[in-house]
C-alpha cells in the first residue's frame, strides 16, 4: 500500500469513527492528491542536458531536456541527400533529352537524308541506263534496295529525334514521382525522430521530480520529469450514503487545513458510482453495513497553490461563509 493510500485509509477511518452516532455530520476528513504529468520522449538515448530542477516553475514550450542526437542528425542528412537525388531524377524524367543529345540526333538525321538523296540520284541514273540497255536488272535491283535502306534510315532517325523532344513514358515518370515522394516522407520521419530528442514542457507547471541524471541512458517512453500544474490538485474525501444528495457534481464545498490560512472553496468534480465498505480494521456488527462514497473536489487555481499532495484537509459541505 502506497503513502497516499495509507493516508486515505487513516482519514477515512478517522472520519467514520468521528461520524458514528452523528447523523447530522457535515464535515469530513480528506486529503490532497495531485495528478502530475510525466514528460518523456518516444525515442531513447543518452541524456545530454537537463534544463530544470525540482521546484522550478516552467512555462509551456520551455526546453526541459535533450538526448544525444548525432545518429539522428546523420540520418536526416542522408535522407535530405536522397530527396535531392529523387527530385532530380523525377525532373529529368519529365523533360526531353539534353540539347547536345538532340543536336547529335539532328546531325544523324541530316546524314541519313543526304545518303537517301545520293541513293535516289544513283537509282535514277541507273534506271536511265537500264532503259538504254547498259545496266542489268540485277544491278538495278541493288540500287533500289540501297535507296529503300537509306529511306528506312531517315525514318528511324526522324523518329528518334521526335522521341528526344519528348519526356519519358508516363509509367516511368509516375515511378520517379513516387520515389521522390517516398524520399520526402522518409526525410520527414527522420526529422520527427530528431525533434523528439529535444523535449519541452507541455504545460505551465512546477517541476515535482526528475528521474535521471545527465549521462544516463533513458529508455524510450521513460519519464524524465514529473510536472504538476496548479489545476491538477484536488481534495479527496468520503461521505456516507445518506449525505450523497448534498454533494452532487458541481456542488460547492469548503476546504481548510493547518497553516493554509483562510478556508478555501472547491467544486465537486467527481462522485464515485460504487460504494466502498468502511476499512476492515473497524468491522463490527454495528457498522459493517455502512458504506462510503469517494468524492473529489477541485479548488481554484489560486487556492491550489496553497496545497500540497498528501496534505490532510477538513472538508465542509457547502460554500465558505
Amino acid at each position: 500500500m502506497g503513502k497516499p493510500e495509507r493516508i486515505a485509509l487513516a482519514l477515512v477511518l478517522a472520519s467514520v469513527l468521528a461520524g458514528c452516532g452523528d447523523g447530522d455530520r457535515h464535515s469530513y476528513n480528506g486529503y490532497i492528491e495531485a495528478e502530475p504529468v510525466r514528460v518523456s520522449s518516444p525515442v531513447g538515448g543518452r541524456l545530454l542536458s537537463m534544463r530544470a530542477d525540482r521546484g522550478d516553475v516552467v512555462k509551456q514550450g520551455q526546453a526541459l531536456f535533450t538526448l544525444e542526437q548525432d545518429s539522428e542528425r546523420a540520418a536526416v542528412a542522408e535522407a535530405s541527400a536522397q530527396v535531392k537525388e529523387s527530385d532530380a531524377q523525377a525532373a529529368d524524367m519529365a523533360t526531353g533529352k539534353r540539347p547536345d543529345e538532340i543536336a547529335a540526333s539532328e546531325a544523324a538525321l541530316r546524314a541519313a537524308q543526304a545518303a537517301l538523296r545520293q541513293s535516289e540520284s544513283d537509282l535514277k541514273r541507273q534506271q536511265e541506263l537500264a532503259k538504254a540497255g547498259f545496266t542489268s536488272g540485277a544491278s538495278l535491283d541493288a540500287y533500289v534496295a540501297k535507296r529503300d535502306s537509306d529511306a528506312a534510315q531517315v525514318a528511324e532517325m526522324s523518329a528518334q529525334l521526335r522521341v528526344a523532344h519528348l519526356a519519358s513514358r508516363d509509367e516511368a515518370r509516375r515511378a520517379a514521382d513516387a520515389a521522390a515522394q517516398a524520399a520526402r516522407a522518409q526525410l520527414a520521419q527522420r526529422q520527427w525522430v530528431l525533434g523528439q530528442k529535444s523535449v519541452a514542457a507541455p504545460i505551465d507547471a512546477r517541476v515535482e521530480d526528475r528521474y535521471y541524471r545527465v549521462g544516463e541512458w533513458v529508455p524510450a517512453g521513460s519519464a524524465v520529469y514529473s510536472l504538476l500544474a496548479s489545476t491538477a490538485v484536488k481534495a479527496r474525501f468520503y461521505v456516507p450514503e445518506t449525505k450523497l444528495p448534498q454533494v452532487p457534481q458541481g456542488a460547492k464545498v469548503t476546504l481548510s487545513c493547518d497553516g493554509c490560512g483562510a478556508p478555501m472553496a472547491a467544486t465537486v468534480g467527481f462522485v464515485s458510482r460504487d460504494a466502498e465498505f468502511t476499512p476492515p480494521v473497524i468491522y463490527s456488527k454495528d457498522n459493517r453495513d455502512k458504506l462510503v462514497y469517494l468524492v473529489e473536489a477541485w479548488p481554484s487555481t489560486a487556492d491550489a497553490a496553497r496545497l500540497r499532495p498528501g496534505q490532510p484537509v477538513d472538508v465542509s459541505l457547502g460554500a465558505a461563509k
